[in-house]
């Protein structure tokens, strides 16, 4: 019994250092997000200043896989610090592994990735009451380097596809809108998805004082589309002022700007007086900016997967 008593204890101690750990880690990333809105900087616009990144999403340079959520915001926001030309990424040990190396003194950008593990003092009360043992989610830092920070690497990581020119049409965002099947009535002056009706309503193009805001508008309203009770089912019942409201406009602006910038247009911010309402969300609860971000990658990726394959590589071909 006394064993038991010892496995429970340290268990618990070490369950209350893992929230603690996990506490500073959504405070820091939080903390750091309200400090760059606070400048007026939102982290998922194109970068202000003199940075001239590339559009896109960051992806590991090595495995080729997109980061999601949180640590989209993360590394753009290290994109628009340190002014990166490309949206490629890779851990020292990758570095390594492709025959290169980071150059001597640069640092890296620590992003995180969610998990659960199963405590043993767990394992053993769940053995012992025939029951199924409860996982502990947790996160885990790990830190990565922009190539432009590496050297000796192979020269196809360093090359990255030019922004496409602003027109007036965006064929493949056209043919994404129209794949997504929603309900888009066009007229009017106003921009606004109704959940009750399930329908976008959006400004004739021409009425956009900058014509490309209509395709940064379109998928604003298409990330509100995303939450209907058929699709993502998110909580699209907060009124004007509420902070379920403040809630979902963040979500559907980052999703919004996750999609733009994988279709190769520049994201902007919609409505800057938002700004004050996100910082609202953000100061009460320091977990909203993961949650919102989540919420947006998956809400990116459900309109995303609405392109053919066939599209995406042209797509590709015309951004090269």
């Amino acid at each position: 019994m006394r064993k038991t008593g010892k496995h429970s204890a340290s268990g618990e101690v070490g369950g209350k250092r893992s929230e603690a750990l996990k506490r500073s880690l959504y405070s820091e990333i939080t903390d750091r997000i309200i400090a760059d809105l606070e400048r007026g900087c939102v982290p998922w616009v194109k970068p202000w200043g003199s940075a001239k990144a590339s559009l896109g999403l960051p992806k590991n340079a090595a495995t080729g896989r997109g980061y999601s959520g949180i640590n989209i915001l993360i590394l753009w926001g290290a994109v628009i610090e340190h002014g990166y030309a490309g949206q490629n990424w890779l851990t020292f040990r990758q570095a390594l592994s492709l025959g290169g190396n980071v150059r001597k003194g640069e640092h890296g950008t620590t992003i995180v990735h969610a998990d659960r593990f199963i405590p043993k003092n767990e394992k053993e009360r769940a053995k012992a009451e025939d029951t199924e043992p409860q996982a502990v989610p947790f996160l885990k830092r790990f830190t990565v380097f922009n190539v432009a920070q590496c050297e000796g690497l192979p020269d196809e990581l360093y090359s990255q596809p030019e922004p496409l020119p602003e027109r007036h049409i965006i064929p493949h965002a056209e043919a994404l809108v129209r794949k997504t099947g929603a309900d888009i009535r066009i007229g009017g002056d106003r921009a606004f998805y109704t959940p009750s009706a399930d329908f976008v309503q959006l400004p004739p193009q021409p009425a956009f004082f900058e014509q490309i805001n209509y395709y940064r508008t379109c998928f604003h309203e298409l990330g509100h589309w995303t939450g209907h009770p058929t699709r993502l089912a998110r909580d699209l019942s907060g009124s004007f002022g509420t902070k379920a409201y403040a809630r979902e406009e963040l979500v559907a602006e980052i999703t919004a700007a996750f999609t733009c910038s994988s279709l190769g247009i520049e994201p902007t911010v919609r409505h800057a007086d938002y700004i004050a309402s996100w910082l609202e969300v953000l100061r009460e609860d320091n977990r909203a900016i993961f949650r919102a971000a989540s919420l947006a990658s998956k809400a990116a990726d459900f309109l995303l997967a609405f392109q053919t394959d066939a599209e995406t590589k042209m797509r590709k071909g015309i951004a090269a």
